[in-house]
């Protein structure tokens, strides 16, 4: 028999891993990752009481959002160069440690600008974490990047659902107590990190500062980043604004927002990768942002009848979940450049777009209760419109499998298919 023979031979007796059979590095991570992602969610359920108990307007409660996102986008723009010179544990470490100082900083404040300013900087520390945690889960996990991608997704969907149940069990204690629930967490999350993952040392290739924009040359990045920045703009409308027409108290917007994240865990890692492999990742990214803006659009016809905003908001997950995988894993091979890289021009764009919503959300909301919701629906729909216009240098995204798109990504499936 060949060597051929015996190769090909061993590959069909040797399954392909599952995608639940991962080193313990990649779950240390995955695990911290949905720690962090909590922070998106969690304060969804006091904004409410803490606008009432710092007497604050919902735009100026929304800037919790704002800040956090605004400085998460800026701050990726360093976290590579960060990274290729400190190594990954390093970063992660560093995040985290960010994160734990000023959640508890932002439990102990007494005013509205205090909590703005510390949830700023940890959206410093979300940035180096995230980053860093993407690449770290498609270096280490088996199974090839799509598997990796879905881990990642799927710890971002966890993570947004228990943020806001979280949220509203512990807002119902106090506002403060979802502050200082996460920066205990987080220092678990910490040692998890300390213990599990493998130091190793810094990449010999230092990622320049200019990287993450240079990379915005590459149409298909920019194109991507664009249409994030866009659905963003509904993403955040739906996640900071909602809470004030549902007019509900702490522990309810948690279950309702909770199941809102499971509805997006789910379709993130059980229907995306079949709804792609059926009718294509461009295809279907253009059919669910399509009916994430129309769901939108049924809360803005439909602003005052709560029953109507729940189901709204549990089937927005199931749109977005479908769409947030697809757009990672384009992301990754949308331009010949590294994946930390493209990951980092890629969430500065969406992050520093989608920063103003929360605000500007806030703010029509105190004057038409709809509005918002119409402004967050025309925006998902440009999305769709520049998704579009970029099909043409989007195209060899579902060739990936069979032709990588560069030597990198080449390398990580086949070290995926070998193991």
């Amino acid at each position: 028999m060949s060597s051929t023979t015996a190769t090909e031979n061993h590959h069909a007796e040797s399954p392909r891993p599952g995608l639940l059979q991962q080193p313990r590095a990649v779950w240390a991570v995955a695990f911290a990752s949905v720690i962090a992602f909590m922070g998106i969610g969690l304060v969804d359920p006091i904004l409410k009481p803490i606008g009432e108990e710092l007497d604050a307007t919902p735009s100026q409660v929304s800037l919790l959002f704002t800040s956090y996102m605004l400085v998460t986008g800026v701050a990726m723009l360093v976290t590579g160069a960060v990274s290729s010179r400190i190594g990954a544990k390093r970063t992660l470490l560093l995040g985290l440690g960010i994160i734990v100082v000023f959640s508890a900083l932002a439990g102990s404040s007494d005013t509205i600008s205090q909590i703005v300013g510390f949830r700023a900087g940890w959206g410093l520390g979300n940035a180096l974490f995230i980053a860093t945690a993407l690449a770290a889960i498609v270096g280490a996990a088996s199974g090839g990047v799509a598997r990796a991608i879905i881990l990642y997704e799927a710890a971002l969907g966890i993570g947004i659902a228990v943020g806001p149940l979280v949220g509203g069990v512990l807002g119902d204690i106090s506002w403060r107590a979802p502050f200082f629930g996460v920066a205990t967490l987080m220092a678990v999350a910490f040692i998890f990190i300390v213990v599990m993952l493998p130091t190793a040392p810094p990449p010999e290739h230092r990622t320049s500062l200019a990287a993450p924009i240079l990379a915005l040359r590459h149409r298909g990045l920019l194109t991507v980043g664009i249409t994030a920045l866009l659905y963003n703009y509904g993403f955040f409308t739906l996640l900071a604004y909602t809470p004030f027409p549902l007019d509900m108290g702490a522990y309810p917007i948690g279950f309702i927002f909770f199941g809102w994240g499971v509805a997006l865990a789910v379709s993130s890692v059980f229907l995306a990768p079949r709804l792609q492999r059926r009718y294509g990742t461009l295809n279907m990214m253009t059919a669910s942002l399509a009916l994430f803006a129309a769901d939108l659009a049924v809360m803005a016809l439909f602003t005052d009848q709560k029953a109507v905003l729940v189901v709204c908001v549990v089937l927005a997950g199931l749109f977005l979940g479908v769409n947030n995988t697809l757009i990672t894993e384009t992301v990754m091979i949308a331009a010949p450049v590294e994946r930390s890289t493209a990951s980092a021009s890629y969430s500065f764009v969406r992050f520093v777009g989608g920063a103003a919503a929360p605000w500007v959300a806030g703010k029509l909301g105190e004057h038409n209760a709809n509005l918002p919701f119409w402004v967050g629906a025309v925006c998902t729909a440009a999305a769709i419109v520049v998704l579009t216009t970029g099909r043409g240098v989007l195209a060899h995204v579902d060739d990936h499998d069979s032709e990588p798109h560069s030597v990198d990504e080449a390398l990580a499936v086949t070290a995926g298919d070998a193991d």
